[in-house]
């Protein structure tokens, strides 16, 4: 009998070329994939996944399904995988059979993102490294929260999504966008984290919203031009950098 199983998945995103599996690199997929075939002897493996993360992204709380066709309590599901893809830095957190109608990806209501910047100091992050963006001067965190909070709501998006997004339509509706000081020294600088919930989002969305309350944060822009390139739905008025991957966490999938 074949039994649908829902596995929530954390991983440093550093050493993928993203999610997907692509040829000649290696994916956070196809690790798990591997991994999944070799403990089960299954010859046909394949996952599903909430939100197909970019090369450098990382997850806290990733949601896939996968089909097994033995019956296998939890206890052996999660720690058989985990066994098999050492020293790649992916956990599988938990591992539930789930209804045969379950789907990571289409049963989503809610994907929940946050994006880590540690600013405000001279030195780079040793311990940090790939998984913050390093910015040297110090930010204005309330602007920053100011500003995100134009992107609240229904809009098109058009402006914040990138130039080879396949998605159908740049509508979408943020339910939250939140910007925390979550530390502060002086020496040791500011960490600050970037908050975002929605049902889904367009290719490099949250990215290209930290590139813009970064601008905020450093006031090369007012919390209203976030406003106006919001308005504007072209990306070419949104002037601002795309954040890196880098400091990018996929949280939490809410179902």
């Amino acid at each position: 009998m074949t039994q649908r199983w829902k596995l929530t998945i954390e991983y440093d995103g550093t050493p993928f070329a993203g999610w997907q599996i692509q040829d000649n690199v290696p994916s956070v997929q196809g690790e798990i994939q591997k991994a999944i075939h070799a403990f089960s002897g299954q010859e046909t493996v394949e996952t599903w996944v909430a939100g197909r993360t970019d090369a450098g992204v990382h997850a806290l709380g990733q949601v896939a399904h996968v089909d097994l066709d033995r019956d296998w309590t939890e206890k052996t599901v999660r720690d058989a995988i985990n066994a098999h893809l050492r020293p790649h830095p992916i956990s599988i957190i938990k591992a539930e059979p789930v209804a045969p109608d379950f789907n990571a990806r289409f049963g989503a209501k809610k994907r929940t993102y946050c994006y880590k910047i540690l600013s405000g100091r001279m030195a780079a992050p040793a311990l940090e490294h790939n998984r913050v963006w390093h910015v040297t001067w110090e930010m204005n965190v309330a602007a920053m929260h100011t500003a995100a909070q134009y992107l609240l709501g229904k809009h098109d998006f058009t402006s914040f999504r990138a130039a080879a997004c396949q998605a159908k339509s740049p509508i979408r509706t943020i339910d939250r966008c939140d910007v925390i000081q979550t530390n502060y020294d002086p020496t040791f600088g500011q960490h600050i984290e970037i908050w975002v919930e929605a049902r889904s989002f367009l290719h490099h969305q949250i990215r290209n919203i930290a590139g813009a309350l970064r601008a905020v944060g450093e006031g090369k822009w007012e919390p209203e031009d976030v406003k106006r390139a919001l308005e504007a739905c072209d990306r070419t008025k949104n002037e601002s950098a795309m954040a890196p991957a880098c400091g990018l966490y996929f949280v939490r999938v809410d179902y």
